[in-house]
């Protein structure tokens, strides 16, 4: 056995066995997925501190995942390798809003999707997932919950609160009272109606209020 004969063996060649045509293919169409799970995700998003860079790892994870797919599809001690590798690896961010899940998986699941040869399903499959999350998150309810935080001097301004509220939401419901002397605070969950925050200005002018805030369920600070 010669000093070749050593490195010629079957992992060599079926490494060999992916062309450079499917290669280059795969990489641009997966950065162009991602590239479009980025953009619905900077759409959709309704937090209050947008992270490019979750943004930026979408279109890497889509990148990633089908390079990777597709090197484990053409060898089988690529798999078993990949495998191990993958079972040392803790992933320790935390993710704030459960849409995140979401999108984590779609940028896998395209990048598997897409190594795998399935392109038609990869492209209409994320076509159909970003119309649908464009149309259901950004729709707008009149009935969103928001927590109205109120800071009045005394027991007879909470009266006259309650009243006001009374006749502009929906509904109000308190969920926290805090009082200390010569101040009081409240948390109101109300129900708007028309979704109309203006309300809150003429709250925060009546006479024994000296603070008032509205603050949406999802994070987004609307005061």
């Amino acid at each position: 056995m010669t000093f070749s004969d050593i490195f010629k063996s079957s992992f060599l060649e079926n490494i060999s066995s992916i062309s450079i045509f499917d290669m280059i293919l795969t990489i641009i169409l997966s950065f162009g997925i991602g590239l479009f799970i980025f953009l619905v995700y900077k759409k959709t998003y309704r937090g209050v501190m947008y992270s490019a860079g979750f943004g930026t790892t979408l279109i890497a994870l889509t990148m990633i995942t089908s390079i990777v797919i597709l090197a484990v599809t053409s060898n089988v001690v690529l798999s078993l390798g990949m495998v191990g590798a993958l079972s040392i690896v803790r992933f320790r961010t935390a993710i704030k809003d459960p849409l995140d899940i979401a999108f984590l998986f779609w940028s896998i699941g395209a990048g598997i999707i897409l190594a795998a040869g399935m392109i038609p399903l990869a492209i209409i499959g994320s076509i159909c997932i970003g119309i649908i999350l464009l149309v259901f998150v950004n729709k707008k309810s009149n009935t969103h919950p928001y927590i109205v935080v109120l800071r009045c001097t005394n027991h007879d301004a909470e009266i006259k609160i309650k009243e006001f509220l009374a006749k502009t939401v929906t509904r109000s419901t308190i969920k926290s009272k805090s009082a200390v002397k010569g101040a009081v605070e409240l948390n109101i969950e109300v129900r708007l109606k028309d979704d109309d925050t203006d309300f809150i200005n003429i709250l925060s002018e009546m006479p024994g209020v000296n603070s008032a805030a509205i603050v949406s369920y999802n994070g987004d600070y609307m005061g």
